[in-house]
């Protein structure tokens, strides 16, 4: 049924700890891979809504899934997750949220979506190419340090300052609309770079980072997710850059906690939201990543709210 077997899916099922009649969320659809191994365990009783804000998603999750009864479709980002489920009606009785962050491999391979420079197209980079600001638009009226700070920060691109001057230089002879107009740009500039990898790897991360505001939906969900789970609920993040891999970590870190309540002696975290607990960190096999490199810098982070 599925074209595509997402990254430590077997992993991300044992993790979320299924029970066929939960409550489930996959706040990253994609193409429905999780979501479809997801509800291949639920019986009648169970439910699961799926939250992705790319069209193309809510497309595909309405024409595989639409006779599945326990299946329920929001066309929203991941960081609306409490809005959604609160109008739901499942806030605090979730059993498990999973995130799969970052882009979709059917997304990447699509060369009008211009998150790739592997082939020509638009630079856009939108996850929701109706809303927002494109890369393309962006470099055009950011200024130099702006360009270079995104780059260094997001994409921990050490020739960010080259870049972005190089960037502004070009565009007051022509705009740069074009994914490989912007890789040549890059490869173009001299300076220290990574042999292993394109150079421009980092800088694409960066801007489509920044372009979707990726971090920030990440702290946006995080920080609602242990209220969103019932107790004993579990939530697990794959992350595939230590960017975000260091904001789930720490999170989850944070929300351990080490204040307890007067009254109950139940260990707080400090703003006194439901404390979590980590249940497992894991990795994709070597058997994975031969059959998926893109699988090879993948972690899986879980963690379970306190009863």
């Amino acid at each position: 049924m599925f074209s595509h077997r997402p990254v430590l899916l077997d992993e991300a099922l044992a993790g979320l700890s299924l029970r066929p009649e939960g409550i489930y969320v996959d706040g990253t659809f994609g193409r429905g891979g999780h979501s479809g191994a997801i509800l291949e365990r639920l019986t009648a009783g169970g439910a699961l809504h799926a939250l992705d804000r790319d069209p193309e998603a809510g497309q595909h999750a309405w024409k595989t899934f639409a006779g599945n009864s326990s299946f329920h479709f929001h066309a929203a980002n991941f960081a609306e997750m409490a809005r959604v489920a609160a109008d739901a009606g499942i806030a605090g009785r979730i059993d498990g949220i999973l995130l799969d962050l970052g882009v979709s491999s059917p997304q990447f391979d699509d060369a009008s979506r211009g998150f790739s420079f592997q082939n020509d197209g638009p630079l856009d980079m939108r996850m929701d190419p109706s809303s927002g600001e494109s890369a393309a638009d962006w470099l055009m009226r950011a200024d130099e340090a702006e360009i270079a700070d995104v780059l260094y920060t997001l994409g921990e691109e050490r020739n960010s300052r080259r870049i972005a001057k190089k960037i502004v230089e070009s565009r007051l002879l022509a705009p740069l609309k074009t994914t490989a107009q912007l890789a040549a740009l890059i490869a173009s500039v001299p300076g220290p770079r990574s042999f292993k990898i394109h150079p421009a790897t980092r800088s694409f991360q960066a801007l489509r980072i920044h372009v979707n505001g990726e971090l920030s939906a990440l702290e946006t969900v995080l920080a609602a997710a242990p209220a969103l789970l019932a107790p004993g609920g579990r939530l697990a993040v794959i992350s595939f850059h230590s960017l975000e891999d260091r904001i789930v970590k720490r999170f989850i870190r944070d929300a351990e906690g080490s204040e307890r309540d007067v009254l109950t002696g139940q260990r707080l975290n400090r703003d006194g939201a439901p404390q979590l607990k980590r249940v497992e960190r894991c990795f994709p096999s070597a058997a994975e990543t031969d059959a998926n490199p893109r699988a090879r810098s993948a972690v899986l982070r879980v963690a379970e709210r306190i009863a």
